[in-house]
């Protein structure tokens, strides 16, 4: 058989070309640590391997939500504890001020207390996450929610928007509790209404006033405020803010439900001659209200102008002192529970990540001993080709002359 010159040199140089290839190859099999790097290398487990990978970097997002998620709701969390702290000092002062042996420094400097509490949930109220944004302002991140004005109120410019963030498979946890919610929903713990009292000799107190069957109560024939007055201890009349009789009784008796109008109202303690108040709508009394509310009373100083109805407001105002804790108590649960939550999605993303993780490996990762065993079998084969080639290409008839 006659071979040309040409044709040997295309012979061997395609032959080292391969042996190259199959080295170049399998330098990058050992440079990424991988067996599989297309689907030319394992067709059949290339389709799998690739659904895994797209698990694996679901989980990798759903685990950056999480830390996004575990951040805000443990600022929540602290934020609630530390106002929860505040008025609890706020109501030991209170107590404290309704000492009758107290001068009005004294007083004075209780009120100075109070006032600092006062900034201190403001403060609290308007603390801000890692990124600047306010955590309670709804969706109002970048605007300041709780301001203070004259007369120990507070203005909220933010609103009752909630955030949530996708944490696993519809798995969705809450960002953000609004200051609305948070700090101006407390549920006032004398029902639905409050107490205005117009005279009281006496110190009779709302005990409750409740709309007890929502069907019943209609605001546009009987519209409120409710006006109780009583001529005496046992004679009651009731109107409505058109001047409506809307109850009426002879027979009073201390502690009885005076129902009217879908309402049920109960008093504590035995009316005088003369005494009146008025029932005006408040479902919820504001943490802010609340404090301001102490701060007005430790103001009277000790020579208030009726004793007997300041001692009625201290029982009233502790009473919402105590609702603000148990609601704050609840917003931190609230939090907590969100916590929780978090705690045991990431579980189960460790455990899934551990278990997905292991089956690409099975697919996709290298068996280095065998690969370099391979690589180097390849360089050898390579340079034997090589070194064939020189020796084969420099043969000549000469030599043999």
């Amino acid at each position: 058989m006659r071979v040309s010159t040409a044709q040997f040199y295309f012979q061997n140089s395609q032959q080292i070309s391969q042996q190259q290839s199959k080295v170049n190859e399998q330098t990058q099999y050992l440079s990424s640590g991988k067996r599989v790097l297309s689907a030319k290398d394992d067709a059949v487990n290339f389709g799998t391997l690739t659904g895994l990978k797209e698990e694996l970097a679901s989980i990798e997002q759903y685990e950056r939500n999480i830390t996004i998620a575990e951040n805000r709701n443990s600022l929540q969390e602290t934020s609630f504890k530390s106002a929860i702290s505040v008025l609890e000092t706020l109501k030991q002062r209170f107590i404290q001020a309704n000492n009758g042996v107290l001068s009005d420094d004294d007083l004075a400097s209780i009120a100075q207390v109070a006032d600092n509490s006062f900034e201190q949930l403001l403060d609290i109220a308007n603390n801000k996450d890692d990124t600047g944004g306010f955590i309670f302002a709804g969706f109002q991140t970048n605007q300041q929610p709780f301001v203070r004005q004259p007369g120990n109120t507070v203005v909220y410019n933010g609103d009752s928007g909630t955030r949530d963030l996708s944490i696993g498979s519809n798995v969705d946890v809450t960002l953000n509790q609004p200051g609305d919610k948070a700090f101006l929903d407390v549920e006032n713990p004398q029902g639905d209404f409050s107490a205005n009292y117009l005279t009281n000799t006496s110190g009779i107190s709302l005990q409750s006033a409740v709309v007890a069957n929502r069907g019943a109560y209609n605001t546009t024939t009987n519209p409120p405020d409710y006006t109780f007055n009583f001529s005496s201890a046992t004679d009651l009349t009731v109107t409505d803010s058109l001047g409506n009789t809307v109850f009426n009784t002879t027979t009073y008796a201390a502690g009885q439900t005076v129902a009217f109008n879908g309402l049920e109202v109960q008093i504590s303690g035995n009316p005088l001659p003369g005494d009146s108040f008025e029932l005006q709508p408040d479902e919820d009394v504001s943490v802010f209200e609340t404090i301001g509310a102490a701060l007005d009373w430790i103001n009277q100083g000790t020579s208030p102008a009726n004793p007997t109805q300041q001692s009625v407001d201290h029982a009233e105002i502790l009473s919402r002192i105590d609702a603000s804790i148990n609601h704050l108590l609840a917003r931190q649960a609230e939090a907590g529970v969100n916590r929780q939550l978090i705690d045991s999605q990431k579980n189960i993303h460790a455990d899934n990540e551990l278990i997905i993780e292991g089956s690409r490996s099975g697919i996709e990762d290298l068996d280095f001993a065998k690969a370099v065993s391979d690589f180097q079998q390849s360089q050898t084969a390579l340079q034997a080709a090589q070194q064939t080639f020189v020796q084969v290409r420099e043969l000549s008839l000469f030599n043999f002359i």
